[in-house]
């Protein structure tokens, strides 16, 4: 978050990771270190994490994890929200110039929304950024189906994590640390540890941690404890 500015001011809010990810011995966890991908700001220690599956791109590196819940005011870093309906049997996408720079040219990209099955809109071939002061265009491979995903149905473009039964997101681990990966032209990604197994977590620590996602990591939720096997 930007809290720089040249006026004397008192920014209030909340200590972040004073709370312990961790109920079980740290050291005993099975992790592995890993790249996140750029463009998703700050990510908090204990978030959800999917893994790139796209052919080329950004191939292989770990990115927010897409909760299968839908109301619009979730914390979905790994979405990039529509700014304009999607028109059936298009080829491109509008998002806005912060989000574009969460793609990269050869990533495979998703669209779904809270009505509409996902789709598999194929590689990204172009991200323009320089037509429109506003927004960012989009261009991919597949053509969208014939119905239209629209952003009063919270309409959104992800890269491809997963599997289609699960809505092209599948959970990989849990990150330890905060990290920040940027927003922007000049988000470079973050390195990172990816908690993968044999812990107990508190679970008021984690985020985005659905049924979904404890059963693509074998875990489980007793009372105020994750255990992840």
């Amino acid at each position: 978050m930007q809290t720089r500015s040249d006026i004397p001011h008192v920014l209030y809010g909340a200590q972040q990771d004073y709370k312990r990810l961790y109920y079980s011995e740290e050291l005993a966890a099975l992790k592995v270190p890993v790249t996140l991908q750029a463009g998703y700001g700050v990510l908090r220690m204990g978030i959800a994490l999917s893994k790139n599956l796209s052919a080329a791109g950004n191939i292989g590196k770990c990115l927010p994890y897409n909760p299968t819940s839908f109301t619009g005011v979730e914390d979905h870093p790994g979405r990039a929200y529509l700014v304009a309906d999607n028109a059936g049997s298009a080829y491109t996408v509008n998002v806005s110039m912060e989000d574009s720079y969460k793609f990269a040219v050869g990533d495979d990209l998703i669209i779904n929304d809270d009505t509409t099955t996902a789709e598999n809109l194929g590689a990204i071939t172009e991200i323009d950024r320089t037509t429109y002061a506003t927004y960012a265009v989009i261009t991919h491979t597949t053509v969208a189906g014939a119905t239209p995903f629209t952003t009063a149905r919270f309409a959104y473009v992800c890269v491809e994590a997963g599997t289609n039964t699960n809505l092209y997101s599948d959970g990989v681990g849990i990150l330890e640390k905060s990290v920040d990966t940027c927003v922007g032209q000049y988000a470079k990604g973050a390195l990172a540890t990816l908690i993968l197994g044999n812990c107990v977590l508190n679970t008021g620590m984690l985020t985005n941690v659905d049924s979904a996602f404890k059963t693509d990591v074998s875990a489980s939720t007793f009372g105020n404890y994750t255990y992840i096997r």
